[in-house]
Formats: C-alpha cells, structure tokens, sequence
C-alpha cells in the first residue's frame, strides 16, 4: 500500500523498521516536534502520529487522519486540527493493565496505611503496640465495594482485578450500557461480555458515590467531567472512604479533596494527576499525611512500543482501505 506518514515523536530506529517490514509501501517521514518539514512533504502525508504538534490544516491539504500518542484529548479540542472534521485516533487501549495494577496498588497502599509507614520511615521512628494497632491496621478489602466513575478498558481490568481481593464492584460510564465491543484497541484481559460489575449511567452518580468505600476516578477530561468531583460529591462519600484519581487534574476538586482529607471524613487519597503538572515543590500534597502521590505515572506502559506499533499498522491498514480508523474520537462525546 501507499499511504504517506508522518511522525513526530522520538521513536527508536527498529521501530520504524519494523512499520516498514510490516507495511510495505509506507512512506515514513520523520520530524521530532519542532523540526521543520519541507511544505511539499507536509503537503502529501495522510497520516499524522503526533503527540502535541497540530499543524494548521491548510498545510496538510492531503491528511486523512491523524494518529496521537495519547489516550486523552482535552490537548487537541480547540485547535483548528480538531475543527477540521479529520478523524483523530486516540493511544486508547494501550495502558489499561498498567493502569489498573496502578489502581489496585494504590487501594493496598491505602488500606494497609503505606502513606502513614512512609512517614514512620521518614522519621525513623518505630511505633508502639498500641499505635501499631491504633493507626495501622489495615482497612478489609473483601467485602469493601469499589466505585470506579469512568467504565472502559480500564475500569473493566480494574473490576477484574478488584474482584480477586473479594471487593464489588460498581462502574459509573456515560450510559450505565454495557459496551458491546466497536472499534476500539484493547491491550485489557477482560471482554466487556465477561465483566460482573453492576454498572450505572452518570445520572445515577450519586447512588454510587454513596457505597463507594473506594472511589477511583478515571474518566477522560471533557466539559461535562470538568469539576464532576466537587464538594457536594465527596461529601456523599461514606465517613472513612478513599479516593484514587488516575485521571486527569480538573475533574476531582483538590482544595475540597484535602479538606476532607484533614477533617478525618476521607481516611486517604491516591494522586496521580493535578490540576497543575508538574506538582509545584511548595504544594501542600507532597508532605500531606494520608496522601499518596506520584508523578503522572500510571499509564506507563511497559509494551508500548510493541503496542503502539501494532495500532499504527493498524490504523494505516485501515486508512490504506478507507475504512474508519479505530479508536476515533468522537467529537461530540470529546474523546
């Protein structure tokens, strides 16, 4: 096939070998952002693999798609790329196991009181009995009931995951439907077919913020989930509940997260995302007791060149046979 491609990010060398062996015909253009591609060569490539350089859709009079190297699009809305109507494909599907192990980390962290023994580490002090017992007890997980507010390939593997340390699981998505597959790449061990959990429309979001003894936020960053975590949401919470956030910053309210926090009603919080990123140094989360915080680390996926690799071919494929692409954003949904 000949399809023209051009790609942006700084992939190593086997990597567009392998694209060439596995897609015979495929121009391959190469230019880390920032670099200047000649304007005929920008003007015939069809397909763009780009993380965060979106050229004005003038210059790429012949693009059919465009493929990004993220799961989340709240970069791309606003730019006159996204208003083109060219089908944008999104990294979706890539992370859900890495994702989901960090989820199920960060509610065994929590529950075994990790952040206050990191303390105790911190300062070298040993507790007592009765502190041991008093403090450190770990919170039961069987029985507990997960609350997981954006349902998809990751909330699926979280569910999965969840459900080995005997918890239940209730999934929070747009329509409360089960997803009867589409075309979306899944790198999760579980078919949306096979999943238990007892799922709810976002309308029904209070019913389950009110069982949630864990709350693990994963909803993409769209004007509707903007802010979807406020106050009122935490408060619904029951006294002692946890909450972990492996979404994006904006959608759970921080200030009235930590409040929480250090009124005793939320007994921990796991932070991978914020509204500012990086995390400033003087940021009261990185000392807070009952935090734990890491650097926007949970999507990291340990096969992605491997993964990332295999969707391209496919979506080139795909865009070879004017077929859609998968993992398209659906504009209107804003993901």
């Amino acid at each position: 096939m000949t399809i023209s491609y051009l790609c942006t990010l700084p992939l190593p060398d086997h990597w567009f070998d392998e694209l060439a062996r596995r897609v015979p015909g495929i121009e391959i253009v190469r230019a880390e952002t920032g670099a200047e591609v000649p304007p005929e060569t920008l003007g015939r490539i069809e397909l763009l693999h780009t993380g965060d350089w979106f050229p004005e859709p003038a210059a790429v009079p012949a693009l059919r798609g465009v493929q990004l190297d993220t799961s989340g699009v709240d970069h791309v809305r606003g730019t006159p790329l996204w208003a083109s109507g060219v089908p944008i494909a999104t990294l979706g599907g890539i992370a859900p196991v890495p994702m989901a192990e960090y989820a199920t980390m960060a509610i065994l962290e929590l529950a075994h009181r990790m952040p206050r023994i990191e303390r105790h580490r911190a300062e070298r002090s040993w507790p007592s009995n009765a502190e041991r017992l008093a403090t450190l007890t770990p919170r039961q997980l069987a029985g507990a009931t997960v609350g997981i507010v954006g349902y998809g390939r990751i909330g699926r593997e979280i569910s999965r995951l969840a459900e080995v340390l005997g918890m239940r699981v209730l999934g929070v998505s747009r329509s409360g439907a089960r997803q009867q597959g589409g075309e979306k790449f899944d790198t999760g061990r579980r078919a949306a077919a096979d999943d238990p959990a007892e799922l709810f429309p976002i309308g029904r979001l209070d019913e389950v913020l009110a069982q949630s003894d864990f709350l693990v936020v994963v909803v993409p960053l769209t004007e509707e989930t903007r802010g979807l975590i406020g106050e009122r949401e935490l408060a619904l919470l029951p006294a002692g509940a946890y909450v972990v956030n492996i979404a994006r910053g904006g959608i759970v309210d921080e200030t009235a997260l930590l409040a929480g926090l250090r009124a005793g009603r939320i007994a921990g919080v796991a932070l991978d995302v914020f509204d500012e990123e990086p995390l400033g140094p003087d940021s009261l989360w990185w000392s807070e007791l009952g935090a734990l915080i890491t650097p926007h680390v949970a999507g990291l996926a340990p096969q992605y060149h491997a993964q990332t690799l295999d969707l391209v071919v496919e979506n080139v494929t795909r865009l070879a046979e004017r077929r859609p692409l998968v993992n398209e954003v659906d504009r209107a949904a804003g993901y």
